[in-house]
């Protein structure tokens, strides 16, 4: 008489990412969690729903989540293991909070838990896993987690990058692209991260310069700045994307080519710091400036998630 196999159970799947509203009126209660008890002042509840305004009146972020995660976790059947995934936002709905509580309902016992942003930083990515750590100990519970800290250099997401690169610079009619430069972005944080050792700064021109390596760049033809600076009185990482135009257009540099290497997907900081904002100043500077689309389902990048989520499983096993 044989005795049945015991069925295996499924690996939870927790993808992060920072949460966008739905609709405009969803604006002052998205910044208050974000400013976590700081005030918001009408101006910048003003100036931030006009930017949404602009883009469409939400944030596409959570549509674009849904699709990455979608198609990783097609591109994860062929693992074999039963897999269950799960969608959490750090500042809105659905929240971290509420997606460990479904996996506790769901008897997951272990997980793999990754944000859906390359670099680490004690700012972004250990946050999110704090959320995950909280909310455990909020429902009384246990899943074993293993948390993917970063895949900033990844083959998959600088080939993916390179790619964009490309794609910018052939904007150009083929006579004027040596005289491309491309500038590299990332999330401003602020400065005081650097004094206290975190490796954000490091792996972002990591990136940056794997980047520029794969696309063939000389090193006199692309340069690195930050973008989509909080509204804190702290000083921020820099250059901000605005000044650096203005510091490329003194050199005489009128063709620039945008690749925010930090952003995984079109949300307001590309959408609207880049694609409007950043594009304004160019365009009084008389400078051509153009933005390649974003990661979003790029197989590379797809790729690149279902990668390392399968060799985090692989520890697991």
């Amino acid at each position: 008489m044989t005795t049945p196999q015991t069925e295996q159970k499924p690996l939870g799947i927790l993808f992060m990412a920072y949460g966008g509203p739905e609709n405009l009126d969803e604006m002052p209660g998205y910044l208050a969690d974000i400013r976590a008890g700081r005030v918001t002042s009408a101006a910048i509840l003003d100036e931030i729903t006009n930017n949404y305004r602009q883009i469409g009146g939400k944030s596409p972020l959570p549509e674009f989540t849904q699709a990455q995660v979608d198609a990783t976790m097609k591109a994860l059947e062929a693992t074999g293991r039963p897999l269950k995934a799960y969608i959490g936002m750090r500042h809105w709905n659905p929240w971290i909070e509420d997606a460990v509580r479904d996996m506790l309902d769901d008897g997951i016992e272990q997980a793999i838990a990754i944000v859906l942003a390359p670099h680490y930083s004690s700012l972004s990515v250990e946050k999110y896993q704090k959320k995950i750590k909280n909310a455990l100990k909020m429902n009384h519970g246990h899943i074993d987690f293993a948390f993917i800290n970063e895949y900033h250099t990844e083959p998959g997401y600088i080939t993916a990058l390179a790619e964009r690169v490309r794609m910018g610079i052939q904007e150009f009619p083929e006579g004027e692209r040596d005289d491309v430069h491309v500038v590299l972005s990332a999330h401003s944080l602020p400065v005081r991260i650097e004094k206290e050792g975190d490796p954000y700064s490091r792996q972002l021109l990591e990136s940056a310069a794997l980047v520029a390596g794969h696309a063939g760049l000389r090193d006199d033809q692309w340069s690195w700045s930050y973008q989509s600076a909080g509204r804190s009185p702290e000083p921020w990482l820099g250059p901000q994307l605005d000044e650096h135009l203005h510091a490329l257009a003194e050199k005489g540099v009128k063709k620039v080519v945008s690749v925010p290497v930090g952003f995984v997907s079109d949300h307001v900081e590309i959408l609207f710091d880049i694609d409007i904002a950043a594009q304004e100043v160019a365009q009084e500077l008389n400078m051509k400036l153009v933005r390649p689309p974003a990661l979003n389902t790029d197989p590379l990048f797809i790729g690149t998630l279902a990668s390392v989520i399968e060799r985090k499983a692989a520890e697991l096993a």
